[in-house]
């Protein structure tokens, strides 16, 4: 038979000829070719990996990535819930006035975030990473927006889910607490949609 292989793109026996060496062959099918080369036959004989074996290659690889992605998800089920965050003083409410907005840091001094009061009863906090690829949105809340100008992608402020351009899931939204006229963060609730 002869052999099918992976490489410079000439025939096998045609590149035997130029002297150019294939070293990665894949399984051997049957044609008389070989009985007219015979030193192409016994040159090449234990450079092919026969199909049983390549199959049994498939077959294991297979195996291993499905078992362990079913390890992923048993660690996810069996991980313990996430502990609650602490909460954190953002501002007062006498701090911002309607229609503007506040930059603060939640849960990490790294994770930015941004308050925007909406009117005299309405504050929303999302974080400021966009969903397409984490640049930082600008509230523009007299066009009922949150805008990424990295690629003109936009989010509903009163809402957070995206509204124009290459962002899909919505903003993580900072749930937020009022106790005695001060606006504290205490926990994000990461987007369902």
């Amino acid at each position: 038979g002869t052999l099918l292989w992976f490489g410079h793109g000439f025939p096998l026996g045609f590149s035997y000829f130029l002297r150019k060496p294939y070293t990665v062959f894949l399984f051997q099918v049957s044609y008389p070719c070989f009985l007219f080369f015979p030193k192409i036959r016994s040159a090449t004989r234990s450079n092919y990996v026969a199909r049983r074996d390549f199959t049994k290659f498939l077959i294991l690889t297979s195996f291993a990535f499905t078992t362990g992605q079913l390890w992923i998800l048993a660690k996810s089920w069996a991980a313990p819930s996430k502990q609650q965050l602490p909460g954190v003083q953002i501002a007062s409410v006498n701090q911002l006035a309607v229609g503007n907005s506040l930059v603060f840091a939640y849960p990490g001094e790294h994770d930015k975030c941004v308050l925007t009061r909406l009117d005299s009863d309405t504050f929303v906090a999302y974080s400021q990473a966009c969903t397409h690829l984490s640049c930082a949105v600008i509230p523009e809340p007299e066009k009922g927006r949150l805008y990424c100008p990295c690629h003109e992608g936009a989010f509903d402020i009163a809402s957070g889910n995206p509204i124009a351009g290459p962002p899909r899931r919505p903003l993580p939204r900072i749930k937020l607490d009022f106790q005695d006229g001060a606006i504290f963060a205490v926990g994000v609730a990461q987007p369902t949609a």
